[in-house]
């Protein structure tokens, strides 16, 4: 029996609210409808293709590259805070692989490494490995998750002056997750922004917030 029709719409409807490159699970619609009705309206979804399937029970709206005219591989972040939520998991990304979300590290990435208060495991997504650690870690308690991120990546980086490069990236990486339209559709950093990001971290350790505020304060978004 098929599932009916206003349930997939309101699944698609969740969907197309979120950026594409979401990643998700029949959990992130357990409010909408019995669990069995949804994985198979998903399923159902991924054979059309308006839905990818990643792994076995994870799906993604894929994003596309209108340069390449293909989609994109799976943002590998999205794909881990997916099963964080299917799994009730409390996850925070490492220093390394937030370099390789930023796209500040030139190595190609192979693994990313979350630490996590859920079991260690392992998954594959194509011929990349999402490894879950787990261990005590220190949660950040920040809003953003644009902003740990960050500031997992600037840790990584060190305490040192940043290069062009680096802050351009950065830069880049805050406007395109910053959900605001201002700063997206314009490319550049407002006070707005500035200001949400400074606020998030106030509490980070004090050397990160300076090369923070170094970046946010003193470059203009290329």
């Amino acid at each position: 029996m098929s599932t009916p029709e206003p349930l997939e719409n309101t699944i698609l409807s969740r969907i197309y609210g979120h950026r594409r490159g979401w990643a998700f699970s029949k959990k992130d619609f357990s409010d909408i409808g019995e669990a069995g009705s949804i994985d198979r309206a998903l399923s159902r979804m991924a054979e059309k293709g308006v839905i990818r399937r990643v792994i076995r029970g994870l799906y993604d709206y894929p994003a596309y590259s209108k340069l390449l005219k293909k989609n994109l591989s799976p943002d590998i972040d999205q794909v881990a805070h997916a099963m964080a939520r299917k799994f009730g998991w409390q996850i925070q990304i490492s220093g390394n692989a937030a370099l390789n979300v930023m796209g500040l590290s030139t190595q190609v990435p192979t693994q990313y490494l979350y630490l996590s208060d859920g079991p260690s495991k392992t998954y594959e997504v194509g011929n990349i490995a999402i490894e879950f650690k787990k261990t005590r870690f220190t949660q950040l308690g920040l809003k953003y998750k644009a902003n740990e991120i960050l500031v997992q990546a600037i840790q990584a980086l060190g305490d040192r002056t940043l290069r062009q490069d680096e802050t351009q990236k950065i830069i880049q990486y805050l406007v395109s997750t910053s959900g605001l339209k201002d700063v997206a559709e314009n490319g550049e950093l407002n006070e707005m922004l500035i200001n949400r990001v400074l606020k998030d971290i106030q509490y980070v350790t004090s050397w990160i917030v300076s090369n923070i505020r170094q970046v946010l304060l003193n470059k203009e978004a290329p």
